[in-house]
């Protein structure tokens, strides 16, 4: 079966770890810097890297940009660079772009100027920290708008041996559970009468709010 082919310009720290990430995922990953310090380093993990000027549409052409299922703009700390990159990639025709924001209103350019996803690195790591400050039953957290979100937690011990009907989760605490991971098997959509064991990991769906309550329940 084909790779997934990639492309990650910019290659600062979240573009560095971006690239590991997708190597170890088994992509093919071209990294593209300017900065041939950072090319040299990027060599040793990526398949491929690049010392070059990702706003040159010649440069980007001759890098066959359009064969890639996924070009990341990584660019962080040249924010016109990284818009200018964006727009270039939109132009030529570029089947998926994942740009980096570093605030909301620089993604809010983004995605106007047609970024396919637009990613918060810094904002999304500090949400994660700190609401694992609150509660150590969370282990993951993904933000999917500003009030809901997707969580991997712990069940409370209260509900250890209670089945999801018994404990009535979805109408006490307004959250959904999309699934239980349980050693190497993921219960999806899991039973009413499914009970709750030690060592269960629930991924749920719900508000924000909801969310914090629910996991710091005793």
């Amino acid at each position: 079966m084909k790779k997934i082919q990639c492309a990650v310009i910019g290659i600062g720290r979240f573009g560095a770890s971006l690239i590991r990430e997708l190597i170890d995922l088994d992509y093919e990953v071209l990294a593209i810097d300017n900065n041939s310090e950072r090319v040299h380093k990027a060599s040793e993990i990526a398949t491929k890297a690049v010392e070059a000027d990702a706003m040159d549409e010649t440069v980007l052409r001759a890098l066959g940009i359009l064969n890639f299922d996924i070009v990341f703009v990584a660019i962080g700390e040249n924010m016109q660079a990284n818009i200018l990159t964006t727009i270039l990639l939109k132009e030529l025709g570029a089947k998926r772009i994942i740009a980096k924001a570093q605030d909301d209103l620089h993604g809010k350019v983004l995605a106007k100027i047609g970024a396919d996803l637009v990613v918060y690195p810094e904002r999304d790591m500090a949400i994660k920290i700190a609401r694992s400050l609150f509660s150590s039953s969370i282990l993951d957290y993904l933000e999917l708008s500003p009030k809901y979100s997707l969580v991997e937690l712990y069940p409370p011990p209260s509900l250890e041996n209670r089945s999801l009907i018994e404990s009535n989760i979805r109408k006490k605490h307004q959250i959904n559970i999309l699934a239980i991971r349980r050693n190497d098997e993921i219960i999806v959509s899991p039973h009413p009468n499914e009970r709750f064991q030690a060592g269960d990991v629930l991924v749920i769906l719900g508000e924000n709010k909801a969310i914090q309550s629910f996991s710091n329940l005793k």
